[in-house]
C-alpha cells in the first residue's frame, strides 16, 4: 500500500519527494501518521507487518525507515537487524512503551533513534529531519574546533571542523591560497577516514557504517584525544536542540566499537568518550 503527497502544479519538474517506509500494524496509527507526514511533503510507503516491510525495503528505494517495535511475525527489532545486514538507511523506531528493553534492543539492532508513541507530529518530523540531515551531509573544509564557553568544542557541524590527526595525509587538493592543504584522509593507525568520499577503512578493508555511526566517528575524529560528553554528542551528532536520551549515544558508541575496534574509543568514566590518537 502506498500514500503520496499531491504533486506540484504544471511547469518545471519538482524534485522527487523524500520517501519514508512506514511499518505499523495498527491501521488507525498507520493511516494517521502517513497522512500527517504527507502534509509535510513526504511520500509515505506503508506496510502492516515486518515481513511485508522487509519485502518493500528490498524492492524499493527509501530515504528513511519508520518502524513500530511491536509488529506481528517479524517484530520491529528483528526487522531492523535484517535491514542492517545489507542497508545503512536511517532507521527511526516507534515504541508504545519506551521502556529500557525496547530502547536498548532497538538501538543495539542498529536503529539510529527512537520516539515513544503517541508522538506529536512536530516532534516526529523534527526527528525525521534530523536523521535525514545526518544521512545527506556533505564534507567541508577542515578547521580546528573552536572551544565553547565551557571549554568544550562549540556547536558546529563535525565535518566542517575536522582537526588534523596525528598522521594527516595531505595528498588531496590544496585549499585556498595562504592556507595549509586540507587533509583528504584522517589516519589513526590502521583506521583511515576519507572525508571527501565519506569512506572508512580499517587495515585497508572498507568499513560499512550507518549515517549516524559515520557522523559519530567524524565527531570524534574532529577532536582526537579530547573527551566529549554525551550531551555534546547529542547536540553535534544527533542534532538535538534539547536534552535527549543519552542511551542512544552509548549504544551507537558500542556499535561503532564493534566495527572499528573497541580500543579506539576510550570511555572516560563520569565524563564521556574520546578517540585515542
Amino acid at each position: 500500500m502506498s500514500h503520496s503527497a499531491q504533486g506540484a502544479g504544471a511547469g518545471a519538474a519538482a524534485p522527487a519527494p523524500v520517501t519514508i517506509l512506514l511499518v505499523e500494524d495498527d491501521e488507525v496509527i498507520r493511516r494517521s501518521v502517513a497522512m500527517a507526514l504527507e502534509r509535510y511533503g513526504y511520500r509515505v510507503v506503508t506496510a502492516e507487518d515486518g515481513l511485508t516491510g522487509l519485502e518493500l525495503f528490498r524492492d524499493g528505494r527509501h530515504d528513511l525507515l519508520l518502524l513500530d517495535v511491536m509488529l506481528p511475525g517479524l517484530d520491529g527489532i528483528g526487522l531492523c537487524r535484517r535491514i542492517r545486514e545489507t542497508g545503512t538507511d536511517p532507521i527511526l523506531l516507534m515504541s508504545a512503551r519506551g521502556d529500557a528493553l525496547d530502547v536498548v534492543s532497538g538501538l543495539e539492532a542498529g536503529a539510529d533513534d527512537y520516539v515513544v508513541k503517541p508522538v506529536d507530529t512536530a516532534v516526529l518530523v523534527a526527528r525525521i529531519r534530523s536523521l535525514l540531515r545526518r544521512a545527506t551531509f556533505a564534507p567541508a573544509a577542515a578547521a580546528p574546533a573552536r572551544p565553547g564557553p565551557t571549554g568544550r568544542p562549540d556547536r558546529a557541524d563535525s565535518v566542517a571542523r575536522l582537526a588534523p590527526p596525528a598522521e594527516p595525509d595531505l595528498s588531496g587538493p590544496p585549499g585556498p591560497p595562504g592556507r595549509a592543504p586540507r587533509p583528504a584522509r584522517l589516519v589513526f593507525g590502521e583506521l583511515a577516514i576519507d572525508t571527501g568520499g565519506l569512506e572508512v577503512t580499517l587495515s585497508g578493508e572498507r568499513v560499512a557504517l550507518a549515517p549516524t555511526e559515520l557522523r559519530l566517528l567524524l565527531e570524534f575524529a574532529a577532536n582526537p584525544g579530547i573527551v566529549l560528553d554525551r550531551q555534546t554528542l547529542l547536540r553535534n551528532v544527533w542534532d538535538y536542540g534539547w536534552d535527549g536520551d543519552t542511551r542512544v549515544v552509548d549504544l551507537c558508541v558500542q556499535r561503532l566499537r564493534k566495527k572499528i575496534g573497541a580500543e579506539r574509543i576510550e570511555t572516560v568514566r563520569g565524563f564521556g568518550y574520546k578517540l585515542r590518537r
